[in-house]
């Protein structure tokens, strides 16, 4: 193992010096305060977040071109972190299906420990950047694809080993961390890092760390299907109506986009096995669903682009 990927324990004045370790004035003494003003405090410090994600948006958006282009190109999208930060990463991946009717390998989410380590801490994996490196190695991690190493201290050696790995095999690699400099930023070929602070609760990065992590995932993923065509506006026209809810909101989407009554949009959704692309495209332009489909596929499953060929 590279000795730059080795825990630094107990060297803690590397880990003390991190901004998400320092003291935070404003909760110093908060074990003092009332509920109302406890949850007034914590707001306070959660307004800075969006403002520190702010500072970053350039290297998001590079990021999301970047990502876009390797699942162009058939590859995937991989967040790989420990504790909090790859439960974030889990939880961002997860809701890509239902919403953008992705299948579930295009993006992973893996938290160090496996999926048992969603609802049980494995903490001790973070210091083991072997196990980073053993899981992105699992997961086949190659050239095609892109992996965002998720770590708030931008130090955890498991995120180190899985973006050094990662970078060996040619992959994207992109760095999500809440510090800088950091160990991660030396590896990386793109670098995110809002500074948020100190924490309310001195070193809990679950908090306004892990609320800018999850503001940053959910920009990466959401502005990546945007650029392969996974809306129409701001509508998701490849929801998967898996549900009563989500069936809803496929009805309301055709609606919306046709100005169909709700009978007949009804109707066509079903004649279109529920596929709202499908379903538009047939009111818009006449055709049965099998043709539409047909017409989509000339146009990469790109709506707009269906639309306008259509006109």
């Amino acid at each position: 193992m590279s000795a730059s990927l080795q825990p630094d324990h107990p060297a803690e004045p590397s880990l003390s010096a991190l901004v998400t370790e320092q003291d935070n004035p404003a909760s110093r003494d908060i074990d003092r305060k009332s509920a109302l003003e406890i949850v007034q405090i914590i707001n306070a410090e959660d307004a800075r977040v969006a403002a520190a994600v702010e500072q970053e948006l350039p290297q998001i958006a590079r990021a999301i071109e970047a990502i876009a282009a390797r699942l162009r190109g058939g590859g995937r999208l991989i967040y790989m972190g420990a504790g909090t930060s790859g439960r974030l990463g889990a939880l961002d991946a997860s809701e890509c299906p239902p919403t953008f009717n992705v299948p579930p390998e295009l993006v992973i989410g893996w938290v160090a420990g496996g999926p048992a380590a969603l609802s049980q801490a494995s903490e001790d994996l973070e210091d083991s950047a072997e196990a980073g490196r053993d899981d992105a190695a699992r997961l086949q991690v190659g050239a095609a694809d892109a992996l965002v190493a998720i770590t708030a201290s931008g130090r955890t050696p498991y995120a180190l080993g899985a973006a050094h790995y990662a970078r060996e095999q040619g992959a994207l690699t992109i760095g999500l961390a809440c510090n800088r400099p950091t160990p991660l930023e030396a590896i990386v070929e793109i670098m995110i890092a809002p500074i948020v602070g100190p924490e309310v609760i001195t070193g809990s990065t679950r908090m306004k760390a892990g609320t800018a992590q999850k503001m940053v995932l959910n920009m990466l993923s959401t502005g990546t299907m945007i650029l392969l065509g996974k809306t129409y506006g701001n509508l998701m026209v490849d929801v998967q109506a898996t549900n009563y809810k989500l069936q809803q909101r496929a009805l309301r989407i055709v609606q919306l986009t046709t100005g169909l009554e709700r009978s007949a949009a009804e109707e066509l959704l079903a004649q279109a096995n529920g596929e709202v692309k499908t379903a538009i495209v047939c009111a818009r332009s006449g055709l049965d669903p099998q043709s539409a489909r047909q017409r989509l596929a000339e146009h990469g499953f790109i709506l707009r682009a269906t639309l306008d060929s259509l006109s």
